[in-house]
């Protein structure tokens, strides 16, 4: 069996998932990057994105992340997201609002630096919708 290590994803509204896990890998606001058991300690922002979590049985489970941070030492990951879902739970009319959401954040600016940020996460988005071809 493989290393493990502890991990959780906590959204503003809950601890989604609380496990140890053989990886994880996480959208970073500067690239996606891997973690494994015996990492170096790294904190960093993330981008939305699939976060993929490898199981300690193997099995790969994924999470739409809508940002936040990610805080990471030798033998624990804590992911905080602003906001975090399943994507075996994620249906075309949760993802459509999400988008219309964001359409409404970029137009509602009130600033070059906010605009770009919520356009940045509703082209994210929209690549989403396209990849799970909901």
């Amino acid at each position: 069996m493989a290393d493990l290590f502890r991990f959780e994803l906590v959204s503003p509204e809950r601890l989604v998932l609380a496990a140890d896990v053989q990886g994880v890998q996480v959208p970073g606001s500067e690239g996606d990057f891997g973690i494994l058991v015996g990492h170096a300690p790294v904190m960093t922002s993330i981008r939305p994105g699939i976060l993929e979590v490898t199981t300690r049985s193997g099995k790969l489970k994924k999470f739409y992340i809508r940002g936040g941070f990610a805080e990471a030492n030798p033998d624990k990951l804590v992911v905080l997201a602003q906001q975090s879902i399943d994507v075996e739970e994620l249906n075309k009319s949760d993802l459509l609002q999400e988008i219309r959401d964001l359409e409404e954040d970029v137009t509602d600016a009130s600033n070059d630096e906010q605009r770009t940020k919520a356009q940045f996460a509703l082209d994210r988005l929209k690549e989403l919708e396209s990849v799970l071809a909901l």
